[in-house]
């Protein structure tokens, strides 16, 4: 006698079994990593486009012009899409607002003028030493303290006396780290008090008030042109708000180790966007030295992401919150 058929109805799951759901899952996580990855390319690249592109406006208006536009820019746009509720903070929800406010306002003067002065790439090479100390600081693993003697050497490196080296430029990237740095740790205790992205909007939105004195006594000083404005203020959405929303979609979407090693590789985008759109060409030793912080980056990044990944079972960061990231909006 032959066994009866078994139709769709008998396996109650409509003509789909288990495995066929499984492999869909697996299907639409991995094409999620992957759109998730375009935008963090397109983040980066953005990012670091729109940090060249407000420097073709410091011989006109001058770095402290260029960041006080965009910070207005970035101002406005994040606090557009993240409507914080300024009115229901507390204080001890403001302080760190307002001191993430400071930072980030300090982080990107210094930067743009350690850019104006020693060149895209290295300022932001530089910069990077602040989430690689974070990361460092919390570690006791063997791996680290290599990657810190890695960074550290480089460092040193690009520092070693020569005629052309320039210490001011290198002391304010060094300054942007460490308010690099800063802005991490707030950013923590903001994502721990305040939810979704409410605080960041808000603290770029008091670091926009805050320079607006700033902004008009650079462009009074020196007067600006439609060139230099738009420069300026195209720096502000293409460095701030397209990288700020695409880590706020990357970081749903692709595990936290993909997100801290492609962090990693964005000195390598800058020397790109510096060469392409400002003609800045590093030496080998200091394309060298880029490169090994660079690595340095990302080994840490990526082994302290997965040994986390395997202790704690997280796959993803925390987006929204801000809570041990280093994103931010630039």
């Amino acid at each position: 006698m032959l066994a009866p058929m078994r139709t769709s109805t008998d396996t109650g799951q409509g003509g789909h079994t288990a495995a066929d759901a499984d492999a869909g899952a697996v299907s639409s996580a991995g094409s999620g990593r992957w759109r998730g990855m375009a935008v963090m390319l397109l983040g980066g690249t953005s990012n670091q486009v729109g940090a060249a592109t407000g420097a073709l406006a410091f011989p006109v208006i001058g770095p402290a012009g260029v960041v006080a536009i965009r910070q207005w820019v970035a101002g406005a746009v994040l606090m557009a899409v993240g409507r914080p509720r300024l009115r229901s903070f507390t204080w001890g929800q403001w302080w760190p607002v307002l001191s993430m406010a400071v930072v980030f306002g300090s982080m990107n003067l210094t930067l743009y003028l350690a850019i104006d002065r020693i060149g895209l790439a290295l300022a932001v090479t530089l910069e990077f030493l602040g989430p690689l100390a974070v990361a460092l600081a919390s570690s006791r693993r063997w791996t680290d303290l290599a990657c810190a003697l890695v960074a550290g050497g480089a460092v040193a490196v690009l520092m070693r006396p020569q005629p052309s080296t320039d210490y001011l430029g290198i002391a304010l990237a060094l300054v942007a780290a460490a308010c690099w740095a800063g802005y991490i740790l707030l950013n923590r205790t903001v994502g721990r008090r305040l939810p979704g992205i409410g605080g960041s909007a808000a603290a770029a939105g008091v670091s926009a008030l805050v320079f607006v004195p700033v902004g008009i006594i650079a462009l009074y000083l020196n007067p600006p042109t439609m060139a230099a404005v738009a420069c300026a203020a195209v720096a502000g959405v293409l460095s701030s708000m397209v990288p700020f929303l695409g880590d706020l979609y990357a970081l749903r979407r692709v595990p936290a180790r993909f997100f801290g090693l492609f962090m990693s590789v964005h000195p390598v985008m800058a020397s790109l966007a510096g060469w392409l759109v400002l003609g800045q060409t590093p030496q080998w030793v200091e394309g060298t030295a880029i490169l090994a912080i660079v690595a340095a980056n990302a080994v840490s990044a990526g082994t302290v992401s997965r040994v986390g990944a395997s202790t704690a079972g997280v796959g993803t960061g925390s987006a929204g919150t801000g809570e041990g990231s280093t994103a931010k909006p630039d």
